[in-house]
């Protein structure tokens, strides 16, 4: 699987502008993968804050991360706008009976595949050399379009599971 990314985010958003990535508990098949895309180009394009049109960005990457935009330069989001969003992702996990909102579930490439890791079972992993230090990480914690550029998909050794990779030495 192809995991560069960097070239499908906008290249006219500024570089603080606003991300969320919501990872999904399974893989989406191609017919949702396409609807999701669809839903989410709807939703970006009706996305109001205050009656104000937003510079949104939103796509799902990898069949598994939806990942949303907001270009805060010219209209800053809204609390409400915020809530709207999570209502929308929500929706969507109802839909396709997926939780988007289980950060116990983490992502890594192993062996040039997407893996997704519950928290528990890390250190298991971790011991029995499945996870290494150099193993990529998908770091759904960035919070804008640089981070999510340099740091979205990073070596273990340089995320906060780090510390996990200490104990196990």
């Amino acid at each position: 699987m192809n995991f560069e990314y960097v070239h499908l985010l906008p290249s006219d958003f500024a570089p603080e502008s606003r991300v969320w990535i919501y990872q999904s508990n399974r893989l989406f098949t191609l017919s949702e993968a396409l609807d999701i895309e669809s839903s989410i180009n709807e939703f970006c394009e009706e996305w109001r804050t205050h009656g104000s049109e937003l510079k949104a960005f939103g796509n799902l990457f990898f069949g598994q991360f939806i990942i949303l935009m907001i270009d805060e330069t010219k209209v800053g989001i809204s609390g409400c706008s915020t809530d709207s969003s999570v209502h929308f992702i929500k929706e969507l996990g109802k839909r396709y009976n997926v939780d988007f909102f289980n950060r116990m579930n983490l992502a890594f490439i192993v062996k040039e595949k997407l893996e997704v890791l519950p928290l528990t079972q890390l250190q298991y992993a971790i011991d029995n050399g499945f996870i290494t230090p150099e193993t990529l990480y998908f770091n759904n914690l960035v919070q804008t379009k640089k981070e999510l550029e340099n740091n979205w998909i990073i070596p273990v050794e340089k995320s906060w599971l780090q510390q996990k990779m200490k104990k196990a030495v």
